[in-house]
């Protein structure tokens, strides 16, 4: 099936959860995360803002903080995007595409991240992701090695295989509402 009937299907079905339904499964999925080596051994963590029915990640960025670890989020740059440090939630203002961005100068670089957690349309068990296509995380994630990537979504985002290209940038962890899964990078 072509990316761009994937990318309907899934944005269709996710657009009709409930509000109720995505708060409950928002939350089994970030204590999921929250409760992985992973993020026991993160010291700094990059999340996403949520857009349209995403799985939210404020728990996370709460709990991380909580903890003392650095927390940053993507903020666009030209074709690219930056990881800004936060302090806390307040410090996003909207930005490019009308998504909370960071409105501080604190960049971190890839190399100081210890896990990246990448919104997108879709995963699959080989830790393959479905963007939005227009490929920003995608380009970052190619310049240099980041700490562990993770895929946070809900259970009907998750495919059992996606069409891949050469480009694409393959998930350490992949975390819904219902399971974490550990794709091994070396699966064809």
């Amino acid at each position: 099936m072509p990316k761009k009937t994937i990318r309907e299907q899934i944005l269709a079905r996710r657009k009709y959860l409930s509000a109720e339904a995505c708060l409950r499964d928002s939350l089994r999925a970030q204590d999921r995360l929250l409760a992985t080596a992973e993020f026991a051994a993160a010291a700094a963590i990059a999340l996403y803002s949520p857009i349209s029915n995403e799985l939210f990640t404020e728990e996370i960025c709460h709990e991380a903080l909580r903890q003392g670890k650095r927390v940053a989020y993507p903020r666009v740059a030209g074709d690219g995007l930056n990881f800004v440090e936060v302090g806390d939630l307040t410090e996003l203002v909207p930005g490019a595409f009308g998504i909370l961005e960071p409105s501080g100068s604190r960049v971190l670089p890839l190399s100081r991240l210890d896990m990246i957690v990448v919104p997108g349309v879709a995963f699959d068990l080989l830790g393959g992701r479905l963007g939005y296509g227009k490929g920003f995380y995608d380009r970052i994630l190619h310049q240099q090695d980041a700490g562990w990537l993770v895929g946070l979504c809900f259970e009907l985002q998750l495919a059992d295989r996606l069409p891949t290209e050469t480009h694409d940038v393959l998930m350490d962890l992949v975390v819904t509402d219902r399971r974490i899964v550990r794709p091994s990078k070396t699966c064809p």
